[in-house]
């Protein structure tokens, strides 16, 4: 069986190579010879020298795969139009050459995001996958209108919707200005109030990824691919502290409107530069939200998926490796 990864240079992607590699497939992917291939080196996959913009280099990407993950987006971007080239129109340029170039593919995984929904109401009520909707953010109703895409096209295309939440582990550098301040004795929180969240290790998501590309229940099917549990800042923190071997950590409340305001300076000042900006105002939008907690119920009782990385693991997992790779 030969699979096709995009994205598979990046965070999730890269971890989705090995999970696939491990049982047993043949991996091609994606990329421009001028990408960062750090993650992929040594390994044994395939790469086509090409992007989702350029229908030649996807013609000899899809050609021949049995399976073909979509894992590529933009999770930054200067403008909502850029967002939307990034995760709409790139989803579509790649389904359309599925179905010119290799109709009797056998599944499409969409890696969305937890972002199309929205935050969930209160702590009772986590995000199922049957509920509306309501994403607040350019990212979030990009990543929905990529989903659209996907939905659009299921008559021709037998397709499965993935939706994390958070993803933390080995390799990310999205989420290392977290470990970086716990590591400095701080405890950043945001706002007043205690604000819970679902997370997920990234090999969960991987193995997740895996399991739903190969079950027949999948097919036509969205999914929650989380942790099940729901976790707050101060226990993320604690953990992470105790882990970097820090006896205490000092509290640190950043008001909401601070915030925002942080935010929406960073975002300005990234847009002068040549790459869009990791912060901006709409990020702080997300990280003042109360509850982004999602219920991964369906995926445990049609996918057999469980979560099988702990908190403490996990956390100890990444901490060890970016100690390794002198990141912190």
């Amino acid at each position: 069986m030969k699979v096709l990864i995009t994205g598979a240079t990046g965070f999730v992607g890269s971890h989705v190579a090995d999970a696939m590699l491990q049982r047993g497939y043949a991996v091609r992917y994606v990329a421009r010879a001028t990408s960062n291939h750090q993650w992929m080196k040594n390994k044994p996959a395939e790469c086509v020298d090409g992007s989702l913009f350029d229908a030649d280099s996807l013609r000899s990407a899809v050609t021949d795969v049995d399976i073909v993950i979509h894992v590529a987006g933009l999770t930054a971007a200067r403008s909502e139009a850029e967002f939307l080239k990034g995760n709409r129109d790139a989803t579509a340029n790649l389904l359309r050459a599925i179905k010119q170039f290799n109709p009797g593919i056998k599944r499409y995984v969409h890696i969305s995001s937890l972002a199309v929904s929205g935050p969930s109401a209160d702590e009772s009520h986590p995000i199922t996958e049957d509920m509306p909707m309501r994403p607040i953010t350019a990212y979030g109703r990009t990543k929905k209108a990529a989903e659209e895409v996907v939905h659009a096209t299921m008559n021709d295309v037998p397709s499965t919707i993935i939706r994390p939440p958070a993803v933390y582990g080995q390799r990310d550098s999205a989420i290392l200005t977290f470990f970086q301040t716990v590591n400095r004795g701080l405890m950043p929180l945001i706002g007043f109030d205690a604000k819970k969240i679902s997370l997920v290790h990234v090999r969960d998501l991987a193995r997740g990824i895996a399991i739903a590309a190969e079950s027949h229940h999948a097919l036509g099917q969205t999914y929650n691919i989380s942790s099940d549990e729901f976790y707050t800042w101060r226990d993320v923190s604690r953990l992470t502290g105790e882990l970097l071997g820090k006896k205490r950590l000092f509290p640190i409340r950043l008001p909401h409107a601070l915030v925002l305001g942080i935010a929406g300076a960073s975002g300005l000042v990234g847009k002068m530069g040549s790459k869009a900006p990791v912060l901006d105002y709409e990020k702080g939008i997300d990280m003042i939200q109360r509850y982004w907690t999602c219920s991964t119920a369906k995926a445990r009782a049609e996918l057999g998926y469980r979560q099988e990385v702990s908190l403490e693991e996990g956390i100890r997992e990444t901490v060890n490796w970016y100690q390794d790779m002198g990141w912190l």
